[in-house]
């Protein structure tokens, strides 16, 4: 049987947070009020239980039809799962990608030898949200992030055989691995300084790394309002 639905976790900014969740609420406001309208002018004093209900099923299933055209943004999945799909769009990575690897978009966080976009806590994201999107959305998502990094991470990985991870990535991997920080940094120590122009070439290719965290988060902003329109 074909999966429904793919969950996310993504970590993310409270302000972030805050402007998706009263985006939701907008809408659902906006739906219950039109829902309460209708019923009032649709249900009139006197009806038979039996016809009441048929309208009250009625109205539920214009709701639906409404969703799913965009009329009323629906559940804060919902209203994401668009922003996902117009994100894709505005990328131009809205297509159909190869299978990557086995087990190359199933682990969580951003792939070896990159930094976290932003550090949880004081200055980063200080929240996190659960996201289910439809699983064929979803399944797009990892692999257009992963074949649009694919390069960039190789050669990032390259990098780091010559010159090391670097601290950040260094201490990130350790607290993954379960190795205590003093030998991650006695370790890290004991590579040779990359040159300016070596820690140039560095940020430029992680600059070009794109995570199904980066894709979402981007969508969030947007269906709060905070990203890009839509591309005609």
């Amino acid at each position: 049987m074909a999966r429904v639905s793919m969950k996310f976790h993504v970590a993310l900014t409270e302000g972030a947070l805050k402007a998706l969740n009263a985006r939701s609420k907008d809408e659902r406001d906006r739906e219950e009020e039109w829902v309460t309208a209708r019923r009032k002018e649709l249900i009139v004093p006197g009806m038979s239980r039996r016809a009441a209900a048929a309208v009250r099923s009625d109205i539920r299933a214009r709701v639906a039809r409404m969703r799913r055209t965009g009329e009323f943004g629906g559940t804060r999945d919902d209203i994401v799962t668009r922003a996902v799909r117009e994100e894709l769009r505005a990328r131009g990575l809205d297509r159909k990608w190869p299978k990557p690897p086995d087990g190359q978009t199933e682990s969580p966080g951003r792939p070896w030898g990159t930094p976290p976009s932003a550090p949880m806590g004081d200055g980063g994201y200080t929240h996190r949200m659960s996201l289910n999107l439809p699983y064929a959305l979803g399944d797009t998502v990892r692999r257009a992030a992963y074949w649009t990094s694919k390069e960039a991470v190789e050669a990032l990985q390259d990098w780091a055989d010559r010159w090391g991870d670097g601290i950040d990535v260094a201490l990130q991997e350790a607290e993954r691995d379960g190795i205590p920080a003093e030998l991650a940094l006695m370790s890290a120590a004991g590579r040779p300084s990359a040159p300016q122009a070596a820690l140039e070439i560095r940020d430029q290719l992680r600059a070009k790394v794109l995570t199904t965290g980066d894709l979402l988060r981007a969508a969030i902003d947007r269906a709060a309002g905070n990203g890009q329109q839509e591309i005609p």
